[in-house]
């Protein structure tokens, strides 16, 4: 068994370019994370939103939450088959989905399983060098007990 490396995953470009990082490391069990978060509803706008116009409120219908756990489930078994199919990566893959703040959960997550590193994909825009991290990455490479790789 290698070292346990936990990449946070959203579907987005940065969370799969994080992934292929850590499928490419050498001796590694990759678990990925998907986080499902029932307060923020707008991801272009940081913060708790809730259509019910209370803040920190969820407000969805349990067709919602069951629609987006089954999104999350979806993009693990298409991770699920990009580990088997990568040929450097011959370490064991586990994932996992759970619902809550997204910060909070992948570090809760680090806490109770023993993961050893991070490997967490930013938000980047890149301009005269200039490196944005969204504001899930930010806090949880200022909060992490553990090393903290960000792909960019």
């Amino acid at each position: 068994m290698g070292e346990h490396v936990l990449v946070p995953m959203d579907g987005s470009d940065q969370s799969r370019r994080a992934l292929e990082y850590a499928f490419g490391m050498e001796d590694v069990d990759v678990t990925a994370i998907t986080v499902v978060d029932p307060f923020d509803v707008d991801p272009l706008t940081p913060g708790y939103q809730s259509p019910v116009g209370k803040s920190g409120m969820p407000g969805y219908s349990q067709e919602w939450y069951e629609k987006q756990w089954d999104n999350a489930k979806e993009l693990h078994e298409e991770v699920r088959e990009k580990a088997e199919k990568a040929e450097e990566f011959d370490g064991e893959f586990e994932s996992v989905v759970r619902m809550g703040k997204p910060a909070n959960e992948i570090l809760q997550y680090v806490e109770d399983h023993d993961v050893d590193q991070l490997v967490i994909g930013a938000s980047g825009e890149s301009g005269l060098s200039r490196i944005l991290m969204g504001s899930t990455a930010k806090t949880v490479t200022r909060r992490s007990p553990v090393t903290v790789t960000v792909v960019r």
